[in-house]
């Protein structure tokens, strides 16, 4: 494992290939602030879901779709280090237990703080729903821009790319998959 000071010394030598005078002030202090935003940014990385979706709420016989919409979230692409973000849309309908609103955007933010892909955070957060809380059914969709489409290669500013993964009753079921369409691209409040 890279220790703190030795990823604080290749931030500074990538300073060292972008910018000539790389020991100028206000580069000095980069390669510190670089790290402790990567500690932020990456922190999905010292979370388990466990801990999040764990901790259940007697369902009290409520059977209808549970959606929590409009999550937004901010990630990074593996491929090239660059920015991506948008929103989530998860979606569960319970068997015996619900969760905490809270935990459902708490589950897209421990994905989404890696580095990542958009359908590997769209499957992740989808099968930690099943694993954890056993549901009817499970749906995931994320909506997003991504960096490495906006500023380099195509650059293609409005494009926005869409995951979905359904689960159970939304992946077995038309209506149910209809129904929370619905609810996910209804009118906002």
């Amino acid at each position: 494992m890279t220790t703190r000071e030795e990823a604080m010394e290749a931030v500074s030598k990538l300073l060292s290939y972008l910018e000539k005078d790389h020991e100028r002030e206000g580069l000095l202090s980069t390669p510190k602030r670089v790290i402790d935003s990567w500690d932020e940014i990456f922190s999905g990385y010292d979370q388990d879901p466990s801990e999040i979706l764990d901790a259940t709420f007697n369902g009290e016989g409520y059977d209808g779709i549970v959606l929590l919409r409009d999550i937004e979230f901010h990630s990074t692409c593996e491929h090239h280090l660059q920015p991506f973000n948008g929103r989530a849309h998860v979606a569960y309908i319970p068997v015996d237990r619900i969760v905490g609103i809270s935990k459902l955007s708490r589950i897209v933010d421990l994905h989404a703080r890696r580095l990542q892909n958009q359908e590997r955070i769209t499957k992740g957060v989808v099968d930690d729903l099943v694993k954890h809380l056993s549901p009817m059914g499970a749906a995931v969709i994320i909506e997003a821009s991504h960096g490495c489409m906006r500023c380099r290669g195509v650059k293609k500013q409005n494009a926005v790319m869409t995951t979905s993964a359904m689960r159970g009753a939304f992946f077995e079921k038309q209506d149910a998959r209809q129904e929370l369409m619905q609810l996910i691209y209804s009118k906002p409040l």
